[in-house]
């Protein structure tokens, strides 16, 4: 408690200091930026006089990549999944973190102790575990529901459209599992070239039966409109549809594939100081596990775990919805960073080419 009450002492008198501040912080829109807004910013504000202005972006590694490479940075802080924040980092496009500005636990746990497993890299911390599953409309399938991955792709059982986001990130792993390969096989099978054809092949089976999506916030939308019978999408965006909305969605976590979400700062930030200030406090303990009661990510802290409790509505166990909950973690697959930043660029040009063919 006594460090926690350093750190709040020192970011308060740099933020008086910069009153007039303010900073640009560029994430995924929708709910989940709904509740950094709600667990980050505002608190940010209310202890330094620091403004944050949220920004929005259908993935914000592309526009980062173009600010920096162009020398025209407006972006103060950025929230970008694992696999682009190492491939970014790599390039030399985000600046460099020094771990000891991250705030300890608050038990006093050193932070380097404290963060998941290589939730901290050079460049980037970790807030989040979320998952990419699917989910679908209750009133459509009301018995003999789907429960697998395998379902996904069984449109004669299950007839109606189905959504996936667009590109080859996920989408691979997915009808791996579904063609009946286990979660700990799924990279080793797709470092091969049988491997990537089997995924594509099994993909192709729903391809003429497939709405793309590109941002967080359609899966839900789509899923609402009747477009879609189930579509892929972030396990937050469905919790915060069915929780918040009523919406009759159904996640299936089975075939689930979970990874790390969190923040870095460009290279070239217009306003580093703050920006680093804005990343110490919203990796904090409690800030992380305050996100947790607007949308269902896991804190990427051991500390901020035991923190979470109820939704913001005041009944709504969390618990249950995390991606990393242990019944939901029974066919899962951990997304590979390793795998993405090499072959990124490789398999995306395989998948417009499958796209653009008949």
């Amino acid at each position: 408690m006594k460090k926690l009450l350093v750190l709040s002492t020192a970011l308060s008198g740099l933020g008086f200091a910069a009153s007039a501040q303010e900073i640009a912080v560029m994430s995924w829109g929708g709910a989940y930026a709904t509740s950094q807004i709600e667990a980050y910013h505002k608190p940010f504000t209310a202890e330094t006089g620091i403004t944050v202005v949220n920004v929005d972006a259908d993935n914000p590694a592309a526009p980062i990549k173009a600010q920096v490479e162009a020398g025209n940075v407006t972006v103060d802080v950025v929230d970008l999944e694992y696999a682009d924040a190492v491939r970014l980092c790599d390039e030399g496009l985000l600046e460099v973190l020094d771990p000891a500005i991250l705030a300890p636990g608050a038990d006093g746990t050193p932070a380097m102790d404290d963060f998941l497993p290589g939730a901290v890299t050079d460049c980037y911390v970790a807030t989040i575990v979320f998952s990419t599953l699917y989910a679908f409309d209750e009133s459509k399938f009301p018995t003999d529901p789907p429960t697998t991955i395998a379902d996904f792709f069984d449109t004669a059982k299950y007839p109606g459209k189905r959504g996936m986001r667009k590109g080859a990130k996920v989408n691979l792993e997915m009808a791996l599992m579904a063609d009946g390969v286990p979660a700990d096989e799924v990279y080793g099978i797709l470092e091969t070239p049988e491997g990537v054809d089997r995924a594509f092949a099994k993909l192709s089976t729903i391809k003429n039966d497939m709405i793309w999506w590109e941002a967080g916030a359609q899966p839900p939308q789509l899923l609402a409109d009747g477009e879609v019978a189930m579509t892929t999408g972030y396990n937050g965006r469905f919790f915060a549809a069915a929780v918040t909305e009523g919406k009759p969605f159904k996640q299936v976590f089975d075939g689930q594939v979970y990874e790390y979400d969190g923040y870095a700062i460009p290279k070239g930030a217009p306003n580093m100081e703050a920006a680093k200030q804005f990343l110490t406090y919203a990796t904090t303990t409690q800030a992380l596990a305050d996100q947790a009661k607007w949308i269902a990510y896991g804190p990427a802290r051991h500390s901020s775990g035991p923190l979470v409790g109820l939704f913001m509505d005041g009944k709504t166990e969390m618990g249950p919805f995390m991606p990393t909950a242990a019944e939901n973690l029974t066919n899962a697959l951990p997304s590979s960073y390793e795998f993405w930043v090499d072959r990124d660029t490789e398999l995306n040009e395989r998948f417009n080419a499958w796209l653009a063919s008949n």
